[in-house]
């Protein structure tokens, strides 16, 4: 199956580049992670006790590598699933000609095992060049013992590709699961065609989801004041949770709201504007593919900002300092909000490239290279406008929690630059990203590209 493997990786680079982002990201997180609790582990008997401020490297490595395996876990099974989907065509004909669903498999595992050993060692220095200068900075801040460092082992590299690994494959398994377990002829089908309606399994599914982040929201609103650093794990991970349920429901959630968004686009484009909104609610998984990085973008970035900024105000109502908790929370935001672009820029660029054919087609009918520019544009702003709302509403629940335990009212503290700045990331990650892959894709003959099978 390797050669096989290494055959899609030379024929398709380019669609294995999110992927190899994606895990390079992970691996150097859980390599940066790792050493710390490497440095804890063989810190010498001065470095243990030694009076620091704020939690210690070792609980710190553990929250926020709990957080970060979780969103790339997210991300990894994103791009996994594009990776798949730019193949699908190729995957379906290799089961109309007797490869069964265990060989599929296989191909794929071989891939992301191909994909993963070529980036763990750059993720690997990385990520320990990255562990010296964060611990570096935990000791300036008195938040490490003076004399940690970090120790000369592989260990951590080596663990961290384990995990990465594993990873990998679980995402491998999500995603490959369709086109392995229906019939060759109908899989050759499905790698042109999209399920108009949400399987109840998964509906189930994104309902337990939604259940529990409820329940660790509800967690995360009853801790005591001075346990805002669990208040603030919980009402993180309970945000992760409602933002699983997003992924799952999205179909039905995205097309309802583009269904109201769309009103006022069609009165401002009645042309173009009516033709991306019945594109994106004909299509809803595909809108659901793009919508839901940039919810996880906003609703990451959101959290975590208002938190900030609550803790600020309730450590000002009480006389007390938070500078450290401050400039975690800032650290943690800069790491989940690197997953969660990478995801979003991987995302739209797979979903819009893969719309080749389609756009050839409408050319062929007579739309004109600005005409389909303008369709985008408008799908690009729903888009946008759809992941925010979902992203927006995740933020708000769980800052509501944390605020309740924080201050005792359900209203946080909102930065309300910082959030317009998180809105206009996303806009200016999802928006450019639809409108550049869409000009480079209706390049070329229109005749030539209607027949082509996706590249």
């Amino acid at each position: 199956m390797f050669p096989l493997a290494l055959g899609q990786l030379r024929r398709r680079p380019a669609a294995f580049a999110g992927l190899a982002v994606a895990l390079f990201l992970l691996a150097a997180t859980t390599t940066l992670f790792g050493s710390l609790v490497a440095a804890d582990v063989t810190a010498p008997e001065t470095a243990r006790h030694t009076e620091v401020a704020g939690p210690g490297p070792m609980v710190i490595a553990g929250a926020f590598g709990e957080i970060a395996v979780l969103v790339a876990f997210f991300a990894v099974v994103n791009a996994t699933g594009f990776a798949l989907r730019r193949q699908l065509r190729e995957l379906a004909l290799l089961r109309t000609i007797a490869a069964t669903p265990r060989q599929v498999r296989r191909l794929v595992r071989a891939q992301l095992l191909t994909t993963t050993l070529a980036v763990a060692a750059p993720g690997g220095l990385a990520g320990t060049a990255a562990a010296h200068h964060f611990l570096a900075a935990l000791r300036e801040r008195g938040m490490a013992a003076p004399d940690l460092r970090v120790p000369t082992t592989p260990l951590p590299a080596l663990a961290a590709t384990a995990i990465t690994l594993a990873v990998g494959l679980a995402a491998s398994a999500v995603a490959v699961r369709r086109i392995s377990r229906i019939a060759p002829a109908a899989a050759l089908t499905a790698a042109s065609t999209e399920h108009g309606r949400t399987g109840l399994p998964r509906l189930l599914a994104g309902v337990c989801a939604l259940a529990g982040g409820v329940l660790l929201l509800r967690l995360a609103a009853t801790r005591p004041a001075d346990e805002l650093d669990k208040a603030g794990q919980a009402a993180l991970l309970g945000s992760l949770v409602l933002l699983v349920a997003v992924a799952l429901t999205g179909p039905l959630a995205a097309r309802a709201l583009v269904a109201a968004l769309g009103t006022p686009m069609r009165l401002l484009m009645p042309g173009t504007g009516w033709l991306a909104e019945a594109n994106l609610r004909g299509y809803a998984r595909r809108l659901t593919s793009a919508v839901v990085p940039v919810a996880l973008l906003v609703g990451l970035s959101a959290t975590m900002s208002i938190m900030t900024s609550t803790a600020e105000h309730a450590a000002r109502a009480t006389s007390a300092t938070s500078a450290t908790d401050v400039w975690l929370r800032q650290a943690e935001l800069a790491l989940l909000t690197c997953f969660a672009a990478v995801s979003t820029i991987n995302t739209v660029v797979a979903v819009t490239a893969e719309r080749r054919r389609e756009f050839a087609l409408l050319r062929l009918v007579g739309a004109t290279r600005r005409q389909l520019l303008r369709m985008l544009t408008a799908e690009a702003a729903l888009t946008t406008a759809v992941g925010i709302l979902l992203g927006a509403s995740v933020a708000a629940a769980a800052t509501a929690a944390f605020s309740a335990a924080a201050t005792g009212s359900a209203v946080p503290a909102v930065p309300a630059a910082a959030c317009g700045w998180i809105a206009a990331g996303a806009a200016a990650l999802t928006v450019p990203g639809i409108l550049a892959t869409g000009l480079r894709t209706i390049q070329g003959p229109p005749t030539e590209q209607a027949g082509s099978a996706r590249d």
